[in-house]
């Protein structure tokens, strides 16, 4: 492998769409075509061969990201969860970011995809692919009306919960050292969430879940379990990150796991600092794949809504991981599946198409 732009990467989880609805909403996105402030766009992902991802829609909390920070950098914290948000708060915001990527697709920034033979199409073509997924279902109502226009409009995953509560279940607080056994499993209505989303063929993201919820939806979906950025519990003991257990059973539903790059939940002493070298990334590689096999693991960055390693900075250290990918003695065959091959897999599987 002397290219080290290629294999193209498709990203299990961003939050472009935040950024872009903070910075002016729809008046805002030609940035993205002609470089921004962030983690993304379509220069750099050309130049770094980033071939697209899960773009998430995120209702965001007043949050003082100081203190967040701040606290995240001590030896231990349990940082208190924002309130819940109702959906009449919830849907303009929802609405607007949707409105935001269907804008991107309409001016060919990228194309929203909606079953992965497009996904295939798009990295083929050189097109950027996305996945509109939605981070915390706050947006939905308890009668699933939403999700079925959504669904139309190009919705194809979503997590039930951003760590703080929904209607449909409860998520984890950014709370270290800790497991995620914190709180309830999911409600009637998070139990019929999943039931519709089986039937529409939506992916049902487990990051943030609590694991309560986790064996819930365990239990009662059909599809294969997904988390598309958490990292391992084993070695940083972080709330946010999957144990073992949890491991063995994405792996027995042949789901997947995308590596978040955010730093707290790579860290063995979970604090948000930058130093973090690119073999603390390879030893959770490492383990998911020891975990769950070689074809259940990719990337889920978090590009655009975490603090990443230093040596990653933005999709432009995209490069550097797949070199040191290949340093660590992981086959060009591996690499493609990390890099793109195993979320098309599991999408398909999912998506049905």
């Amino acid at each position: 492998m002397t290219d080290m732009t290629h294999p193209l990467v498709f990203d299990g989880h961003n939050d472009v769409l935040l950024k872009i609805f903070r910075a002016g909403g729809i008046s805002a996105v030609d940035g993205f075509v002609s470089g921004r402030d962030g983690d993304i766009d379509l220069p750099r992902a050309k130049t770094a061969g980033f071939g697209g991802g899960f773009f998430a829609i995120y209702v965001p909390s007043p949050i003082d990201m100081e203190f967040k920070y701040a606290q995240m950098t001590k030896p231990t914290y349990d940082l208190p969860l924002p309130d819940q948000i109702g959906c009449a708060e919830a849907l303009p915001v929802v609405l607007e970011q949707a409105a935001i990527l269907l804008r991107l697709q309409e001016i060919g920034a990228l194309t929203i995809c909606k079953t992965a033979a497009e996904i295939q199409t798009c990295l083929q073509s050189g097109q950027l692919a996305a996945i509109m997924h939605i981070e915390g279902a706050e947006a939905i109502d308890a009668d699933l009306h939403a999700l079925d226009v959504l669904y139309r409009a190009g919705l194809r995953s979503i997590g039930p919960v951003w760590s703080r509560p929904t209607i449909f279940g409860e998520g984890v607080p950014f709370r270290f050292p800790s497991d995620g056994d914190i709180g309830g499993g999911l409600t009637e209505h998070g139990l019929n969430l999943v039931k519709r989303c089986s039937e529409l063929g939506i992916m049902i993201d487990l990051s943030h879940l609590n694991e309560a919820g986790f064996w819930d939806v365990a239990k009662h979906s059909n599809a294969p379990l997904v988390a598309t950025h958490s990292n391992c519990h084993a070695i940083s003991p972080h709330s946010r990150n999957l144990t073992n257990k949890q491991l063995a059973a994405i792996k027995q539903s042949n789901g997947m796991v995308g590596l978040n790059f955010a730093v707290a939940f790579l860290r063995e002493d979970g604090q948000m600092l930058p130093e973090v070298p690119l073999e603390t990334m390879l030893r959770h590689l490492d383990h998911l794949i020891e975990n769950l096999g070689e074809d259940h693991v990719g990337l889920g960055s978090d590009f655009d809504g975490a603090v990443v390693p230093e040596q990653i900075g933005d999709i432009t250290g995209l490069p550097k991981l797949r070199a040191a990918m290949a340093k660590h003695g992981y086959n060009e065959a591996l690499i493609k599946k990390l890099c793109h091959e195993n979320w098309l897999r599991v999408l398909e599987k999912t998506w049905g198409a």
